[in-house]
Order: structure tokens, then sequence, then C-alpha cells
């Protein structure tokens, strides 16, 4: 099956499509302050309150500049695009639903040359492009039962996890409600390299989950779940937000981790185009990846890793145990390819819609 390249203008046409159904949302915004605000999406919950902590409010301080949080959906987003309707100036997202944003002509470049907290250049490349800059990444790595198995006698790579009869029990994979389903260690454990795994062979990898579908307990599609089947052992190995599995195992649970072949996502920052407070945005951004704030940040939130050289290296070895980044990732890790997701998510979609019907 060959993979299918989207055009600028069929890109925008399916994200306004996808919101055409969708009343355009209105934003409840707090009256601003004489320095005025920033407005940005986020995904609420902890992640704010951590955020807010370590960024917004020494940024409030440092400038005077309110920072509002508002956790909403991709699809209130594409609503708002469908009806030009800019209502925020931030949106922090992964990468690749940033990508179709991109392609729809919604984002402004990322100022880099007018940063005065942040070191362009010490942001790691992977993570920085015109349109789109990171914030932090996690990873996807494959995650076991220290009770199933006892260090030394775990699956160490993708092939191995394919292997059941070595490694006989339950196990688990994401579900494509999650963004993206396994498709990249399905074909790492039919042999391509990590160098090698884009453009993804679409059929390949559904041919490799065939192999092991029969001993795929269920396909989760949330990190509570995902978390959840490993610490009952509904499923004693499968693939699992790094992050997830880490704070699972400072809760008690029996849980590790191999880090060979881990994938890592990006979180990320995109401008709105026509934002009510573009200038106020361009700051938060920048003050956001300076050294002193990432490394302040990641002190604090030990679920994810920093995208800067300088606040990676910062960090203790204790605190970069569990965390992707650095010859870590160099070595035994690739980055999702957030353009090749954004190109065929459709037909990575509907494939796996009528693979799940055909291999219940």
């Amino acid at each position: 099956m060959k993979t299918r390249t989207t055009s600028h203008n069929s890109t925008r046409r399916a994200l306004l499509g996808m919101g055409a159904a969708l009343a355009v949302p209105q934003l409840w915004i707090p009256k601003a302050n004489a320095a005025g605000q920033v407005i940005i999406r986020s995904p609420g919950g902890v992640y704010d309150d951590i955020r807010k902590e370590a960024i917004y409010e020494p940024f409030r301080k440092e400038t005077g500049i309110e920072v509002v949080p508002v956790a909403t959906t991709g699809a209130k987003l594409m609503a708002m695009l469908k009806a030009e309707s800019a209502e925020l100036d931030i949106v922090d997202m992964t990468m690749p639903t940033l990508t179709v944003f991109q392609r729809a002509g919604a984002l402004l470049p990322i100022p880099y040359k007018e940063f005065k907290y942040a070191d362009p250049g010490d942001i790691e490349p992977n993570y920085k492009h015109e349109y789109i800059v990171g914030n932090f990444i996690y990873a996807v790595a494959l995650g076991y039962n220290t009770e199933a198995y006892k260090p030394g006698s775990e699956p160490q790579s993708w092939a191995e996890f394919w292997d059941a009869k070595r490694f006989p029990g339950p196990r688990m994979l994401a579900d494509m409600a999650t963004g993206a389903c396994d498709l990249e260690f399905a074909l790492l454990a039919d042999g391509v390299p990590m160098d090698k795994l884009y453009p993804l062979d679409i059929k390949r990898a559904f041919d490799s989950l065939t192999r092991i579908r029969s001993s795929i307990r269920k396909f989760w599609d949330t990190g509570a779940l995902s978390a959840q089947m490993l610490t009952a052992k509904e499923a004693v190995m499968g693939s699992i937000w790094s992050s997830r599995l880490l704070a699972s195992k400072k809760a008690g649970a029996p849980l590790a981790m191999s880090w060979n072949q881990h994938m890592v996502h990006v979180q990320a920052y995109a401008i709105m185009k026509n934002g009510p407070n573009v200038e106020n945005a361009k700051k938060l951004i920048d003050y956001s990846l300076s050294k002193d704030v990432q490394q302040r940040y990641f002190e604090r939130y030990t679920g994810g890793g920093p995208v800067t050289r300088t606040a990676y290296k910062n960090l203790t070895e204790a605190q970069r145990e569990f965390i992707p980044g650095g010859e870590r990732t160099a070595q035994h890790g690739f980055v999702l390819n957030a353009e090749w997701w954004a190109d065929n998510r459709d037909v990575a979609s509907t494939t796996w819609s009528k693979w799940m019907l055909a291999n219940r």
C-alpha cells in the first residue's frame, strides 16, 4: 500500500471539514491587566498547575503579562479556523496536529531572531522548526511488569516483544484513538532499522500487527488504561508513555521499561495567525525556552524531558534516568515523524478500522 501525500489545499479542506459540524466555541477570557495577556491552548489539569508554578507566574512577574490557559480540543480549534475566529494566541499540542494547522496557513513563523531570553541555537534541531517549536519531549517505550519478567529476562526489543513463544503472556499496544497506532514498532519488529522507518510501509506494518494480534489483550486508548493494565498484569508488556509508567512506578507499581527503540513525541508551541496578543505570545515562547526556565520546569516535572541541550545537561543523573533525550535517544531511539503522520493519518486510520474489523 502506498502512502499518500496530502497537498496544502487538501490539508486545509480536510482540516476545515472536520470542524464543519461544530459551532465556533466561545472562550471565556478574563479581563486583561495593563500589560495585557496571552491566551494559550493547553491540555489542562495538572499540566496547567505545574506550568503555572514553573513558567506562567514567573513570566507574569518578569513581564507583567498574564498567561490565560484554555483547555480546548483540536476539533474546537479546527472549528475556529473554519470560522476564521482567532481567540487564541498560542497552541500547545503535539507536533502532528500542529503540522496540519501549519499546512492550513493558520500559523505564524516562530521569531527565533527576536528571542531575548532563549538561545535558539541551544534548542535541539529535531524539535525546532519554522512554524513549530517543541516545549518538552516524552517517549513511548516497551514497558513490562517486573513480577512477570525479572530483570534480565524481559524483552529488550520490539522483535522480542513480537516473539510470543520466547516471551509468553498477554500484551497491549496503542489504539488509533491515541492519535497514532504503533506502526513504527510493528515495522521495527519486522526488521526495519530505526533510521529507515519513514516513510512508513503501511501494508508491511499491518501484516506485522496481524502476526502478534492473538497475543494482544487490548489496544489501550488512554495513558491511565495502559498503566492500569500493566500494573494489574492484564498485560505483562506493551507500549506505554514513559511519563505514565514513571508515575505508576513512583506510586509503587512493579513496572519497568526498556529504552531500546523508544519513540520520542514532541509537545510543541505554535503562534496562531491573527491572534489577539501576538507580541505577547512571542515573548512567552521565548521565555519558556530559556535555559533557566527549561531547567526549573524539568526539576519539577519528571515525566518529560527538555528541548534545550543546556537544560538536559544540567539535570542530575537521577533526573535523566526516566526521560528521553541526549545520548539515550541518539543511540537507542528515534523521533516520531510529524510530517508523515500529518500527511497519512487518514489512510492509516482507515486501514486501522478495516484491520480491527477483520482481526477481532
